[in-house]
């Protein structure tokens, strides 16, 4: 089992976090402090095919910031762990994934260097008190710190929730899809230098 446990404490944030790459998403606990950011993070455990376990203790009463970055870097370095050697993974993954009217890109690849390439322009600055700014923020954290090229773009979409929804479904459905195992790759590692 692909699994790693973090624990991540800082003047603004208490986090705990666990994943396990081969478990099942039914059983992730997601207690961010942070409304929305429980609901896509459920979407990602769902989407993909991973049990997730975040708790996080926030500065919330300056605002949701803090929380959700420091998840996003928290998040990212576990799954980075829980990879390993990445021997035998798919890599990469993409896909164009609709929620209602919105449409979003998302392409994938755990190449061990981290990097963000966002073109997510949302209508609002708020879904509910949710900052839609911090879906960036969060995005670029968990690259970061997970060693991905991740590129996310709008094709379309109008609603702000329908949006950020795509863009975590979107995540999860790649995730699920780069992090499998490629029976034809059975113990090799997915690049050409012989290492991620």
């Amino acid at each position: 089992m692909r699994t790693a446990e973090l624990k991540r404490k800082t003047a603004e944030t208490d986090i705990e976090i666990n994943v396990n790459l081969d478990g099942d998403s039914a059983n992730s606990v997601i207690d961010s402090g942070v409304g929305f950011l429980d609901h896509m993070l459920t979407l990602l455990a769902r989407h993909g095919a991973m049990e997730l376990k975040v708790l996080c203790k926030g500065d919330t009463q300056v605002d949701d910031h803090h929380s959700v970055e420091d998840i996003g870097i928290a998040l990212g370095t576990a799954v980075r762990e829980a990879l390993g050697d990445k021997a035998g993974i798919r890599r990469y993954a993409s896909i164009a994934l609709p929620m209602d009217e919105a449409l979003v890109l998302c392409a994938l690849d755990i190449s061990g260097r981290g990097g963000l390439y966002y073109e997510v322009p949302f209508l609002t600055e708020k879904i509910g008190t949710f900052d839609t700014e911090l879906v960036e923020e969060f995005m670029h954290a968990l690259a970061q710190n997970a060693g991905f090229t991740l590129h996310l773009q709008k094709l379309a979409g109008r609603n702000s929730h329908h949006v950020a929804e795509a863009c975590f479904k979107g995540l999860g459905r790649a995730m699920r899809e780069a992090v499998s195992s490629d029976p034809r790759e059975a113990g090799r590692i997915p690049s050409t230098k012989g290492v991620l």
